[in-house]
């Protein structure tokens, strides 16, 4: 019984699924965005500007140029195996079960930590519009426990309440799921481009230099904390990487849509093209604007495009950017919850997982009982944990993914040259090379303990496949 036991490229292609298909390609798209555009506008701005200056532009610039190599891959893989499941799914056919079951694990705590991360930073806007207009909610139910100088918070509400919501939408049905993330993604983009066109006139060219003021890569007294901290365009870009972490949750999404083969790489191409292109134009404007140190003040940091605002006078701009702030924060999470759920249900369906984690409810369509598992999980890691410390593991979870994924594809060219793709990954091996020495430069970028708690993490995992998935695969007899 081989523990590199692979799935048949063709079986797992005509395999009926029980979910809907009803996603097109301009949906994909909108999945993308809602992904991408949120927490990286809107949150992460400010850190980076304190870790790479104005260069932070080039630090997108290389996050993007990563994930677009680890995007064309993506695309192959999703035009040749079109099922739930993105890198877990890809990793069965090509590398066998061991690695599917790892990159599978990796994938929900990449995706569980991203919806509980950012759902805290959506209670933060949301607290903030509150407070605007006199309503405070009580300190102890503000925040989580360690999460506050102050330390009086216990619960934070209003990340635990938003989570279940999000999950109630996505286990009714993805038609629900769809509309919700398509009206999102059109009011945040009419926002970003409204800021856009209303700051880009009050930019000052000095503010820009000196452009790197902490080269590619060095070591300095961070402003906001006073703690020595690796600077510099490559740790910047290994922290706003996590602006970018979502587009593959499109390709989770190929059982539930209309021709994938075509429409997957589109999708997840077409996202990438265009968060790249209003990330750099914001980041330019978040440093020409203001000058970066202003990034250290704690309320710009946790609130960038707030500094910008207030420097260029327009107060009306501040309601519009919060409403866009919070319908951007909130796409992330209904994309990240929306993937974690279809990659715990390819799993369970595989006999990886349990059986009730993959059964789909006959009236919505949808793993319901699995949606309502990982919701309620991620509703109670924003609500009680403090996850900041964790954060980070996000990034190296989604690099690590990248990573498999790219080498797949230079293994399934290899191995299965005449296998049928409906997209191509354009000069491989060098593309895919590409993506995993930007991943590989990325990882390296991150603290060490985060490498840690990853193993940690990896560990855990291969105890549970050995105590339970490798005796309860479909493949076990095989």
């Amino acid at each position: 019984m081989s523990l590199l036991r692979k799935k048949d490229v063709a079986a797992l292609s005509e395999q009926v699924s029980p979910l809907k298909r009803s996603l097109k390609t301009h949906d994909l798209v909108f999945l993308g965005i809602g992904a991408i555009i949120g927490t990286g506008i809107f949150v992460l701005t400010g850190k980076g500007a304190l870790t790479a200056g104005p260069a932070l532009s080039l630090s997108f610039l290389i996050a993007a140029i990563c994930c677009g190599f680890a995007g064309l891959c993506y695309a192959e893989f999703a035009s040749m195996a079109p099922v739930s499941g993105s890198a877990y799914s890809y990793a069965y056919i090509s590398f066998g079960e061991l690695i599917a079951f790892i990159m599978g694990w990796d994938l929900l705590l990449e995706y569980g930590l991203a919806v509980s991360t950012v759902a805290v930073g959506w209670s933060g806007y949301f607290q903030s519009l509150l407070a605007n207009i006199g309503i405070h909610l009580p300190a102890t139910l503000s925040s989580a426990a360690g999460t506050t100088e102050n330390g009086v918070g216990i619960f934070d509400l209003p990340a635990f309440v938003i989570v279940l919501i999000l999950t109630y939408f996505i286990a009714i049905g993805i038609n629900q799921t769809k509309r919700l993330n398509d009206t999102m993604v059109i009011i945040k983009l009419v926002v970003v481009i409204l800021f856009i066109v209303a700051t880009i006139w009050y930019i000052k060219p000095d503010n820009w230099h000196p452009y790197a003021p902490f080269g590619w890569y060095s070591f300095h007294q961070d402003l906001a904390t006073g703690h020595t901290l690796a600077a510099g365009i490559i740790p910047a870009a290994s922290i706003v990487f996590f602006a970018f972490i979502g587009f593959d949750a499109v390709s989770s999404s190929a059982e539930e849509t209309i021709n994938p083969s075509k429409a997957l790489p589109r999708g997840i191409m077409g996202s990438l093209i265009v968060c790249t292109i209003l990330y750099i134009i914001m980041t330019l404007i978040m440093t020409g604007v203001v000058n970066y140190t202003v990034y250290a003040q704690e309320s710009f940091l946790k609130a960038p495009v707030m500094a910008v605002i207030q420097a260029t006078q327009q107060t009306w701009l501040g309601w519009i950017v919060s409403l866009g702030a919070i319908m951007g924060i909130t796409t992330v999470m209904l994309v990240m919850l929306y993937g974690q759920t279809r990659v715990s249900y390819a799993m369970s369906r595989d006999g990886l997982f349990p059986k009730f984690l993959g059964e789909v409810h006959p009236k919505y369509q949808t793993p319901f009982k699995g949606t309502w598992f990982f919701g309620v999980v991620c509703a109670l890691l924003a609500g009680f944990v403090n996850i900041n410390i964790l954060a980070e593991m996000v990034n190296i979870g989604t690099l690590a993914a990248f990573v498999m994924v790219s080498a797949g594809i230079i293994w399934m060219r290899k191995t299965q040259p005449n296998l049928r793709r409906g997209f191509r990954t354009p000069l491989v091996p060098i593309t895919p090379l590409i993506a995993i020495v930007f991943c590989l430069v990325l990882i390296a970028g991150l603290n060490w303990d985060t490498w840690l708690r990853f193993a940690v993490w990896l560990i855990i995992g291969l105890f549970i496949y050995f105590g339970y998935s490798r005796h309860h695969s479909k493949l076990h007899d095989q």
